[in-house]
């Protein structure tokens, strides 16, 4: 492309009849033919530094020509800028080039379209499926696939590992052995299943099968009202329930166009950043478990139990609290919501300060956790990381900095940031963003509760209070209609992303106007990152693998929706 020319002009004039421009979405996007979808977006990535792939996925017409939308949302670090390229093909060739040598996140989001959709991508490595298993009879996102239906066996397909870029073995004093690890495993935190290839202690080679959980979340959102789906994305990070609700809440409203009351813009900020804190805390409390420092455990989770008292005043549950609704929040908050948050911000920081000077400087963790599993910031943009792990790779990337919602640009806070991009300073990077999540809350408090009600009076929406349903006709209808009919999201598409705990939590989401979402497409952060995990262990031990994963994070509701 000639870099004189704005990039959209530079794209029709080497493409010329083969992409065109989308009009009245949420970000600049492109329609692109298949047989240049992969030299075009070659050129996006080396000419335009789009550098990474946050998303790809598949979308269903089933009464179009061309009946799927393979769909690629890119991000360019340099510029800031975001871009949605959609690849239309038929049912009857129904694949497109792999962009696995450009994006290594592509990987597994290939995988998944494959799967859920029956895509193909030419050239990719290993195209199998990845959510559902090799016996797996159909491809379940598909419209014409029945919510109801159970799986089905073929009975001659069984999963074999396909262990990739195996190296050949050399004079040893150690005889090659293949290891199973999981999915019935406390070290695999989750249903995951690790094969590795050893040489002594050392893996030369790995692969992991994932699934275990997969409920397809996604078909789940097809057959539930709008309202109806926050409760299903209460099972993603099931650690940080409360920021799940708030990224998908806030992407309907957005599509809505409405603007929410203070009360509660203020709420889901303080209620979020808690979740924050308590999630990091289970990944740093587990992953040191990992080593031996079982006494920071307790440690930890005296606050994530603090924080749960604090849920469970708000919305009478403590893990999946299901505590938002488009539009604010079910009800409104406790009267004694501010003592409350004083008191987490009394102990919690006595107790941060504790675990500090239990483990950050100790001998054995450092032995332990110092340069393992390590990756630069440029390679982790690749693969498609964001949120702590990237940031403890050195890159300096946080939404609520870099792309400010709610009220972020309001409150004072920093971005902490690590170069070791190892499993030390995965830790680190959590220690310090907990003290800043910390920070933004005392803000918060300090200010008070805004004047005013929780949610928006739009009753198209929320239901109107029972006050007005018994007493007004018009209330009544509101409440009739949406209980039986469920609200009514204009026709269009929106990608809708925050800051979660992992990293970026994005909801790509597509209504044609009925009840029900037409298609929700989760983007969950630590399924690229755990895409790394056989690439992070080669020719680490065993033990160091283990740590590894903890580090990671790896929430599998998130992981496998």
């Amino acid at each position: 492309m000639d870099k004189k020319l704005p990039v959209w002009v530079r794209a029709q004039d080497n493409y010329a009849g083969k992409v065109e421009l989308e009009h009245d979405v949420d970000i600049p996007t492109w329609i692109v033919d298949s047989s240049v979808s992969k030299e075009l977006l070659s050129d996006l990535y080396r000419e335009e530094k789009f550098d990474m792939l946050l998303d790809l996925c598949g979308v269903d017409y089933p009464g179009r020509e061309k009946r799927f939308d393979v769909v690629y949302h890119l991000y360019s670090f340099s510029t800031g800028k975001r871009l949605r390229v959609k690849v239309p093909v038929s049912e009857d060739r129904c694949e497109v080039d792999s962009v696995v040598d450009i994006w290594k996140a592509a990987d597994w989001f290939e995988r998944e379209a494959y799967d859920m959709f029956g895509i193909k991508f030419k050239g990719h490595p290993a195209l199998r499926r990845i959510l559902t298993h090799e016996g797996f009879v159909g491809h379940p996102l598909r419209k014409d696939y029945d919510p109801g239906k159970r799986w089905q066996l073929e009975e001659d397909k069984i999963y074999k590992p396909v262990f990739l870029n195996l190296p050949p073995e050399e004079d040893s004093m150690f005889e090659r052995m293949t290891i199973n690890i999981g999915p019935s495993h406390p070290a695999m935190h989750g249903t995951f299943r690790l094969m590795a290839v050893l040489e002594g202690e050392v893996i030369v080679d790995s692969d992991v099968e994932i699934g275990y959980l997969h409920r397809c979340f996604e078909k789940m959102a097809e057959t539930h009202p709008w309202q109806q789906v926050v409760p299903y994305t209460d099972r993603l990070n099931y650690c940080s329930a409360f920021i799940n609700n708030v990224a998908y809440c806030k992407t309907v409203e957005d599509m809505l166009g409405l603007e929410l009351p203070p009360k509660a813009i203020w709420g889901r900020m303080v209620l979020m950043e808690l979740s924050r804190i308590m999630d990091h805390c289970v990944c740093n409390g587990t992953t040191l478990v990992d080593v031996g420092a079982l006494t920071n455990f307790w440690y930890f989770f005296e606050i994530r139990e603090e924080i749960y008292s604090l849920l469970t005043k708000c919305f009478g549950s403590r893990l999946t609290v299901a505590g938002c609704r488009i539009g604010g929040f079910q009800h409104d908050l406790p009267p004694d919501f501010i003592d409350l948050c004083k008191h987490l911000l009394e102990i919690i920081p006595p107790l941060i300060e504790d675990i500090d000077k239990l483990v950050t400087h100790n001998r054995i963790w450092l032995d332990r956790s110092v340069g393992i599993s390590a990756i630069s910031g440029k390679e982790a943009i690749n693969w498609g990381w964001t949120g702590p792990c990237l940031r403890a790779s050195g890159v300096q990337f946080d939404l609520r900095k870099n792309e400010p919602y709610y009220w972020y640009d309001k409150v004072d806070f920093d971005i902490p940031v690590f170069y070791g991009g190892d499993v030390y300073d995965r830790y680190r990077v959590r220690m310090a963003e907990i003290k800043e999540s910390l920070k933004i809350v005392r803000q918060l408090v300090e200010q008070g509760i805004p004047d005013g009600p929780y949610a928006v009076d739009d009753y198209h929406v929320m239901l109107p209070p029972k006050d007005m349903v018994y007493n007004q006709m018009e209330s009544m209808i509101y409440h009739f209609k949406l209980i039986f009919e469920g609200m009514r999201v204009p026709p269009g598409e929106r990608y809708g992303y925050l800051e979660g705990a992992n990293g970026e939590l994005g909801f790509y989401i597509v209504s044609d106007g009925s009840p029900n979402p037409y298609r929700i497409k989760v983007r969950p952060p630590c399924f690229p990152i755990f895409s790394t995990f056989s690439r992070l262990i080669r020719n680490q031990t065993v033990a160091d693998a283990i740590i590894t994963l903890g580090g990671l994070n790896i929430i599998a509701g998130e992981l496998e929706r």
